[in-house]
């Protein structure tokens, strides 16, 4: 019984460790994309500097946000593995890589909400009709 329920953890840590895997891959694959299209846009429709790099937050946002998401999938399935690590040291080394995760997502997090706030404030001041947050 005990042994089937620590195959079953594993098992969904596992499984836990590969949605993250595939939330930050297809993350990155999607600034990648993001941000060719907005270089050319930006080459072809020779955008100001300032609209630029508002342009280019969007997709810095997207994937720190999926970054968080999938750090938050890694710390699950780092809390899953201490339910069945088996020594002191697996569960030291399991709470020192989720301390990191924590702290990288608290970080991101941080980053996300500041960027969001500083739209906001440039969307009240911005009189422009056609500017959109």
């Amino acid at each position: 019984m005990i042994g089937s329920i620590q195959q079953l953890t594993t098992s969904l840590a596992i499984a836990t460790d590969a949605v993250a895997v595939v939330v930050i891959g297809l993350a990155v694959i999607e600034a990648l994309i993001r941000t060719l299209m907005l270089n050319a846009r930006r080459l072809w429709c020779k955008t100001p500097e300032a609209d630029a790099d508002e342009l280019k937050e969007g997709p810095r946002l997207q994937l720190a946000q999926s970054l968080a998401l999938g750090l938050e999938f890694l710390l699950a399935a780092d809390i899953m593995r201490t339910a069945v690590a088996p020594s002191w040291h697996e569960i030291g080394q399991v709470a020192a890589i989720a301390a990191l995760r924590t702290a990288l997502n608290f970080f991101i997090q941080r980053e996300i909400d500041s960027a969001q706030s500083r739209r906001t404030r440039s969307s009240r001041t911005d009189p422009s009709p056609d500017r959109r947050s």
